[in-house]
């Protein structure tokens, strides 16, 4: 019976809450617009950067989801500086490489990477020519036969590079996709012969066709056997290393190819067992571990951010509450007088109080949702709104009217109904 003469309270008092609401619709409007700000801006961001997250999670993992990468420095996002001990690493070489290759039988492929940047300052342009036609690459690599495997980018016409390229050296290349739509737009470019740096290669083969991805895309790459490459450009090899790209036989394999190759770059590169690796190690994991680590602390700020906007709605919905109660001070002691106890006044007030909040709630999930169905029409990212974040915006609009609306609920409950009454 005590329940159901709760469940009753509470809908009068909803009911109640709901028509002094309609009574002053402006004024109801304007106080709960800073809860709307704060959890549309929630909704919002949350979904914006879950959907950033998950796409790039996606890119990484296609890129090759037990992909080991052993470079000279470990990955990482951002800018700063570099202590003297990672400045003055040596960098990895083709020889140890080929130690990996030679020594770790968990390796179903060992890829040795040199790269040659668009943006290097270098006198020698990278153009690649063919017939008076120009693509510019964004990289000229050098790599062996392994490279598509252990990166899980493949051709789609042609072939890639073979041992045997590599051993002689040939003057053989395959392109991106993109460099060949632009010097072949309408021809084979199979068994072709094209300029990359002043320098006459045939062409092999084209990479697949990849699209824009935010890790890594081969479409603008040009690729020679790396042989071929530290014998026409030294003065990269002089400047850079290698990476060395790993993929295990086995999928559940990916810590057994990692201690593996951490064991021949420390014997290589004698280091001693107690002093930590002279090398860097990036795999997808990591990445994503480093990347969803920025993302969180922007989604905090926003948070904080948005937090500013709940707690103005939140004074405001005490003043709106506060002005109720010197408004409705003779009800108030009407309701006394007939019997009502301070506790049915502090449910009325705090029903009222958080019914304007969980409103303003309502409206600012909805924005929230519109803001990322906007974004996900109107751009490439797939936005995503997490149900955690729609029912945190909700509980923290109700919460926010469950606090802020206290202490005039409690300021209603002990006037004096005497002096309610005569009040006018």
């Amino acid at each position: 019976m005590r329940v159901i003469d709760t469940v009753l309270a509470a809908r009068e008092n909803i009911r109640f809450a709901s028509g002094a609401l309609r009574a002053h619709k402006l004024r109801s409007a304007l106080t709960v617009l800073g809860i709307v700000i704060g959890v549309t801006t929630v909704i919002s961001m949350v979904s914006i950067i879950e959907g950033f997250n998950n796409n790039v999670i996606k890119n990484f993992q296609s890129f090759g989801a037990t992909l080991v990468q052993f470079q000279k420095f470990d990955p990482r996002f951002g800018h700063g500086g570099r202590d003297d001990s990672q400045r003055t690493r040596k960098e990895l070489t083709i020889e140890d490489a080929q130690a990996m290759k030679d020594l770790s039988p968990s390796m179903l492929a060992v890829s040795p990477e040199r790269y040659w940047y668009a943006d290097d300052n270098q006198s020698v342009s990278q153009d690649v020519i063919y017939k008076g036609e120009v693509a510019t690459p964004d990289i000229v690599g050098g790599v062996w036969e392994d490279y598509t495997i252990a990166n899980n980018h493949f051709v789609s016409e042609g072939r890639f590079l073979t041992a045997g390229d590599v051993l002689r050296s040939a003057p053989v290349t395959v392109i991106g996709y993109s460099i060949a739509d632009t010097l072949f737009p309408r021809s084979d470019p199979v068994g072709k012969e094209i300029t990359v740096a002043g320098r006459k290669y045939t062409v092999i083969g084209v990479m697949e066709k990849q699209g824009a991805t935010f890790f890594e895309s081969t479409d603008s790459h040009v690729f020679l056997p790396i042989t071929t490459f530290d014998s026409h450009f030294p003065w990269v090899k002089k400047n850079r290393g290698v990476n060395i790209a790993t993929v295990p036989r086995k999928p559940e394999w990916v810590g057994k190819i990692t201690e593996e190759g951490i064991t021949v770059l420390r014997a290589r590169r004698k280091v001693p067992f107690n002093k930590p690796n002279d090398f860097g190690i990036m795999t997808p994991d990591k990445l994503i571990g480093n990347f969803q680590a920025i993302t969180g602390g922007v989604t905090l700020a926003m948070i904080f951010i948005s937090s500013i906007a709940l707690i103005v709605g939140g004074v405001g919905v005490m003043n709106i509450m506060l002005v109720s109660v010197t408004e409705r001070t003779r009800e108030i002691g009407i309701r006394k007088a007939i019997g009502a106890v301070k506790r049915d006044i502090i449910q009325q007030f705090l029903t009222e109080a958080m019914t304007l909040s969980a409103i303003g709630g309502a409206i600012g999930v909805a924005a929230g949702l519109a803001i990322s169905a906007v974004v996900r029409k109107v751009s490439p990212l797939a936005t995503s709104t997490p149900i955690w974040a729609v029912l945190v915006g909700l509980l923290v609009s109700i919460s926010i009217g469950l606090f802020f609306g206290i202490y005039p609920a409690m300021k209603a409950a002990r006037l004096d109904p005497i002096e309610a009454l005569r009040y006018e």
